[in-house]
Formats: C-alpha cells, sequence, structure tokens
C-alpha cells in the first residue's frame, strides 16, 4: 500500500510518500508545498496552490491512501482558522482525488513514531530517519507528513478492522432505508 502524508501549513505544507508492505517500510518521496512566493494577504491564491499541489503529488506519486494531522487550537485564533483554512483545502484535494483520508493528533503520530506523545519534533525527525533508514534528517514538515504516514501503516489496518467490525454489527441492528426502518 503506497501511503501519501500530509502535515498542512498555510506557509509550508509538508508531504511525505511510503510504501508499507506488512511491517515493512520504504521511503518514495518526501518535501514541501510553499506559498510563501504569494502575498500573505491572498489567501484564496494560498489554498489553490496547495489544492493544485496535493493533486499533483497524486498523480505523480499514485497513492492508495492518505493521512493528515488534525488541526490543534493554538493561542491565536485568527492562526488556527488560517491553518484550519489550509487544512480544509488538503482534505479536500485529496478526497476530490477519490483517496481514503485518515485523521491522527500530532500526539498519536509522536507516539507512534517516537514512543512517546510528547515527542519534540528532533525526535520525530531522528525516528523518521531511522525507521525508513534515510541517509540523512527529513525537514521538520516532511518528518511530520512522513510520520503521519508511518502512522497511518501502523495504525490503519487496525482502524480498518475495527470499522469493518463496527459496520457489521450495525448491519445486524435496525438500519434505515430511504427513511424508513428495516
Amino acid at each position: 500500500m503506497r501511503i501519501l502524508g500530509i502535515d498542512p501549513g498555510l506557509q509550508t505544507t509538508g508531504f511525505g510518500v511510503i510504501d508499507a508492505e506488512g511491517h515493512a517500510l520504504r521511503y518514495v518521496a518526501s518535501g514541501t508545498i510553499s506559498t510563501t512566493h504569494l502575498a500573505r494577504g491572498d489567501l484564496p491564491a494560498r489554498l489553490k496552490v496547495l489544492f493544485d499541489g496535493i493533486g499533483e503529488l497524486r498523480q505523480r506519486y499514485q497513492p492508495d491512501a492518505a493521512a493528515i494531522e488534525i488541526v490543534f487550537v493554538n493561542v491565536n485564533p485568527q492562526s488556527t482558522l488560517l491553518l484550519g483554512q489550509a487544512r480544509g483545502a488538503c482534505v479536500t484535494a485529496l478526497v476530490s482525488c477519490n483517496l481514503a483520508v485518515s485523521e491522527y493528533t500530532p500526539m498519536q503520530m509522536k507516539q507512534a513514531v517516537a514512543g512517546t506523545g510528547r515527542a519534540a519534533k528532533a525526535e520525530v525527525q531522528q525516528m523518521v530517519k531511522r525507521l525508513l533508514q534515510l541517509p540523512g534528517l527529513p525537514g521538520k514538515d516532511a518528518a511530520d507528513a512522513l510520520g503521519l504516514a508511518i502512522t497511518h501503516a501502523h495504525a490503519g489496518v487496525a482502524t480498518a478492522r475495527i470499522q469493518e467490525a463496527g459496520n457489521m454489527a450495525r448491519r445486524n441492528t435496525g438500519m434505515y432505508k430511504s427513511g424508513r426502518a428495516v
């Protein structure tokens, strides 16, 4: 399975692509999509760059699934809103490419990659380097995106099984079909 990880940001969005076969992980690509060349006040143009960039990644790497970071609330509400819009552009781009999108918190990613949810960015970079046997450290945004892809490689299978079990359980109970109970 090829997984595309996305660490959304309005100025810099990190991406990472890995192949996962069972527990074996293989690095494919990573990098960033930058909007810093555009005026800070031109939000629509910046969101379009993110949307188009995700589309290019889908075309180039043909991922089977995507994992994206869930936005956390920080001290500045304006920054949180802008980050949420960047994340929305990324999620929209992913689903418009018909990719299944899974969402993970920064703490879940750090737990899966570094073993502790309070790991520093440098620890995440080191662990991503080690897990994917990279020759050097990936950039911070790319490392987080690769970490999200790794998290999905490990957690995605279990989550899919749980969801499947939940769906089967729901099928056995009274479901609505066209507004009526079956």
